[in-house]
């Protein structure tokens, strides 16, 4: 019996994934209204009708240019980078068959923070003397290839006898990160107070530095693992009853490994790069999802991505008016957020038992 022809419950309706859809959009839209200069209802829907040759003449230049040139590419890198956290998250606990799993336990987020915050540190006057674009472009570079490589490290460390064993890269992530944010305290103490205020903010998260140039770059990434991830739901599903048992049901076990470790790598390598380290959307989303539906993952891959864009990009908005014009980093509010939210959750747990 081949696991895609597996009879294992949908759990989800049509009209529960669409509300997902239109929540997330009304966020998106919210999200596009509000801020330090805030956008009315009216000048917000002339301005993007304008690109459509309709002329509403409810806006201003200045509302125009704040729109499509410093809200919208932030907004849709919220909702990106959120997707794609949610789906990595959910395509952890999957693989690792446990609710309390996420993203980072594979070594990219650490990995992707210690290769932006050495650029930070160590490559700030040689980025000056290169052309612009190129020094904008080192410190996602350097980040992804962080991550990339602590990735492949700790995949390689989890090799036994041919085979990756997924409790042993469990623990050399651990490891891995352990060394990895060890490695960022110590570029703290040694960086100056100009560096260290770049590195604190990049470490916390942040969307500030949205452009249509990062979209262009991070787009495509982290679209490819939405696009792919929730292929992988019916296997996850048979992994759910044990790698023995889905083995029996045609499920190649160490392909379906390696492909979610290379798209949990693919989202969380591009988030960081392009926005720092932000915590505890892939641990919390997850979680609501299959409260809301079921725990198929053909559920709560998609919905996971679905809540995972809508509530980044709340998280966004709220730093950027809650202290207006200050701006308070999406890092910290979603550890705020989150934090709690996993208290509870090791509580709920440890009651159970």
């Amino acid at each position: 019996m081949n696991a895609a022809a597996l009879p294992l419950p949908l759990g989800r309706r049509p009209s529960r994934m669409g509300l997902l859809a239109g929540l997330s959009l009304l966020a998106a839209l919210i999200a596009l209204a509000v801020g330090a200069f805030p956008l009315p209802p009216a000048a917000l829907i002339s301005a993007l009708l304008e690109p459509l040759g309709i002329d509403l003449g409810r806006h201003a230049a200045d509302q125009s240019f704040v729109l499509w040139h410093i809200r919208l590419p932030r907004v849709l890198l919220a909702a990106l980078v959120g997707g794609a956290l949610g789906i990595s998250g959910a395509l952890s606990q999957g693989l690792f068959r446990n609710p309390l799993a996420e993203p980072a336990l594979i070594g990219v987020a650490s990995g992707a923070a210690i290769g932006a915050a050495s650029v930070i540190v160590f490559a700030g006057s040689w980025l000056a003397a290169l052309p612009a674009w190129a020094g904008a472009a080192a410190l996602p570079v350097a980040a992804f290839v962080g991550g990339g490589l602590c990735t492949a490290l700790v995949h390689r460390l989890a090799r036994v006898d041919g085979r990756t064993a997924v409790d042993t890269m469990l623990l050399a992530g651990v490891a891995i990160n352990a060394l990895g944010f060890a490695a960022i305290g110590l570029l703290q103490v040694i960086a100056d107070d100009e560096q260290l205020r770049g590195l604190t903010f990049w470490l916390l998260g942040s969307l500030g530095g949205a452009t249509w140039s990062a979209l262009a770059v991070g787009a495509p990434l982290m679209l490819l693992v939405l696009a792919l991830g929730p292929l992988l739901a019916r296997q996850l599903d048979a992994l759910l009853l044990g790698e023995s048992e889905a083995g029996h049901l045609g499920v190649d076990v160490q392909r379906l490994e390696r492909r979610c470790v290379a798209l949990i790598a693919l989202a969380v390598g591009a988030a960081v790069a392009l926005c720092g380290v932000i915590g505890f959307v892939g641990l919390v989303v997850p979680h609501i999802a299959r409260r809301l539906g079921t725990v198929s993952h053909r559920w709560t891959l998609p919905a996971s991505a679905l809540l995972g864009a809508g509530l980044l990009v709340i998280a966004d908005a709220l730093g950027r008016t809650l202290t207006a014009p200050a701006e308070l980093p999406v890092g910290a509010i979603t550890s705020l957020a989150g934090a709690p939210f996993f208290l509870v959750l090791l509580q709920r747990r440890s009651a159970r038992r």
